[in-house]
Formats: C-alpha cells, sequence, structure tokens
C-alpha cells in the first residue's frame, strides 16, 4: 500500500524529469472525496505542473471526489456527456457544470448545447447496447474489495 509521501515523492521526481503535467488516475472509483482533497492539496504544495483528475463513477465517489479536488486546486477533471456517464464510466458533465456555477471554479459552459450533445449520444447508445456491461448503477462492493469492476473477482465470491 503506498502512503501519501510515496505519490508526492513520485511527484515531484516526474516534475524534476520534465513531465508537463500529472494526472491522478483512479479508474477503480476508490479515491475518497477527502482523500483528493488531501492528495490534491499537497500536490499542489510539492509541485507546479497542473494537475488532472481522472475518476471513474463505479462507486459512487467520482462526483463528490471531484468536488473535493477542485476545491482544492485541482486543474483538470475528466467527465462524461450525461447519457454516456457513470456506472463505469466518469461523472457527468452536466452535473460538474452545476456544481461549479457561480464559484471561482466555474466552467462557463452553457447547458444548453450540453443537452443537445447527451440527446444526440441518448440515440446512439442505443445502437451499441448490446455490448454494454451489466452494471446499472453503482458497485459498492469494489469499496471493500478494492478490485476495479470488470476485473475477475472469484476468489470473493462465496460458493
Amino acid at each position: 500500500m503506498h502512503r501519501l509521501d510515496t505519490w508526492l515523492e513520485l511527484a515531484k521526481r516526474l516534475e524534476d524529469m520534465g513531465a508537463h503535467s500529472i494526472c491522478i488516475k483512479d479508474m477503480a472509483g476508490l479515491l475518497r472525496p477527502y482523500d483528493a482533497f488531501e492528495l490534491v492539496t499537497r500536490l499542489k504544495q510539492t509541485v507546479k505542473l497542473p494537475l488532472h483528475l481522472h475518476c471513474h463513477a463505479t462507486t459512487g465517489l467520482s462526483t463528490a471526489s471531484i468536488v473535493k479536488a477542485v476545491e482544492a486546486g485541482v486543474d483538470i477533471v475528466d467527465t462524461a456527456i450525461s447519457t454516456l456517464s457513470m456506472t463505469s464510466g466518469h461523472s457527468a458533465t452536466e452535473a460538474v457544470v452545476a456544481i461549479m456555477e457561480g464559484i471561482p471554479a466555474d466552467t462557463g459552459m452553457d447547458p444548453l448545447p450540453l443537452r443537445e450533445i447527451a440527446d444526440h449520444f441518448r440515440e446512439v447508445r442505443k445502437k451499441y447496447e448490446k455490448f454494454e456491461g451489466t452494471l446499472r448503477g453503482i458497485d459498492a462492493r469494489i469499496l471493500l474489495s478494492q478490485v476495479p469492476g470488470g476485473m475477475p473477482c472469484t476468489a470473493l465470491m462465496k460458493y
């Protein structure tokens, strides 16, 4: 298990090697909101590089983690248009835009074009429905198992 100091040291090494940015990649959706706040705060104190947050929504933590990371000064967050968001994807763009409205992190994005984009992909998604997984909502079991969604977890199952 890595401690915060491990990540700070790695970030400093990356900066010293000439990296242009650092991405916190949370593919399993395990980054808890207050941990995101502390990590981004400490990284901002350690390096001068832009910080990018990439969280998947599988466990239900991603939107709250994005909010706390923004409060701590993260520079970039990944989202997905609402009709393709959540489950094993990212938090909904429209929700994040609405949360940030009127604060210093306001995106300035107009919600009307976002609605048009969502409408478009609502139709596109129907075409690919047969290829989608079975997850509908979140999978909180990942918070306990620490095994990202989609990975085999037969060892965790009771027979």
